[in-house]
């Protein structure tokens, strides 16, 4: 019985200590979105990363002059799996008119991601971010979350959270393409 005790002690104090890790880790009062709240101007936070459809780094510097789509995805993300095709048909539609759409693949596994690019089909920009350190420079608050980022680097628009195919976020994508193409009034 003691033994029993002493399991659910130690079961109730690593899970605290994991929140607090959690915490301490991705719960900021900062970051994109927050700022974007506030109704702030914001450049879209410099990163290099590994890329993943190709060999090489890819830093959002390297897309300057271009409009960004940034997408923060997982394999393991279902409303991810979802969207996947429509973020390949944006990039199709869109790249002649200078649009990139950056795949930024999240606290995930190489394989399993190359795997899902491959199973989708992925022409775009994927870059890996396997220990988070872009997702937090970026607020972010989840898998799928997609961001718009503007010819001269600052991210115009408000972040979608979840699939852009959704009911609740179609409006918010095409607008969110179309400010950052420099296309929306």
């Amino acid at each position: 019985m003691q033994r029993v005790g002493q399991t659910i002690a130690l079961v109730g104090v690593a899970a605290l200590l994991g929140l607090l890790v959690w915490k301490v880790a991705f719960d900021r009062d900062g970051g994109v979105a927050a700022e974007l709240g506030r109704g702030n101007t914001v450049q879209a936070p410099s990163f290099t990363l590994e890329r993943l459809d190709r060999e090489g780094q890819l830093s959002i510097a390297d897309l300057r002059g271009k409009a960004v789509v940034v997408n923060f995805w997982a394999s393991w993300c279902l409303p991810c799996r979802e969207e996947a095709p429509v973020l390949q048909q944006t990039y199709e539609r869109y790249r002649d008119d200078g649009l990139v759409v950056l795949g930024v693949d999240y606290n995930d596994f190489r394989q399993d991601a190359r795997r899902f690019m491959e199973r989708f089909a992925l022409t775009y920009p994927v870059v890996f971010d396997g220990k988070g350190s872009t997702a937090g420079k970026w607020g972010l608050r989840g898998v799928p979350e997609t961001f718009f980022v503007n010819r001269s680097g600052t991210i115009v628009g408000a972040p979608i959270y979840g699939p852009v195919d959704s009911e609740r976020n179609r409006d918010a994508y095409e607008r969110g393409i179309a400010l950052a193409l420099g296309d929306a009034p």
